[in-house]
């Protein structure tokens, strides 16, 4: 049984900053690669940023970098988001996602991930 649970999410101005958090629970003692995805209303979901089991690995979407922090304790700690300079575009449900068949990859791709949690709204206000 595999459960992934983000929180942290909810309403900002533009300029504004908000901290997601991501706790997997997972039966295994593989290590695993996370990221986080979005997705606004009518758009498909998008990448945002990901990290690979040791933290070694970071990759950013254009969009969020320099703007964004992601980072994760341990192999098997939770993961956050650190979202600074909010911008109105940054209106999304984001999703916490893991990949456990390339630990030590920063995956951008979605379909490459296994377990995806119930997501959390994000919304940037003018």
């Amino acid at each position: 049984q595999v459960e992934l649970v983000e929180s942290g999410g909810g309403l900002v101005q533009a300029g504004g900053s908000l901290r997601l958090s991501c706790a997997a629970s997972l039966r295994t003692a593989r290590p695993y690669t996370m990221g986080w995805f979005r997705q606004a209303p009518g758009k498909e979901r998008e990448f945002v940023a990901t990290i690979n089991w040791s933290g070694s690995s970071i990759v950013y979407s254009d969009s969020v970098k320099d703007r964004f922090t992601i980072s994760r304790g341990n192999a098997r700690g939770p993961m956050v988001l650190q979202m600074s300079s909010l911008k109105l575009e940054d209106t999304a449900v984001y999703y916490c996602g893991v990949d456990i068949h390339r630990p030590w990859m920063a995956e951008v791709a979605a379909e490459n991930y296994d377990y995806w949690g119930q997501g959390t709204q994000v919304t940037v206000t003018s």
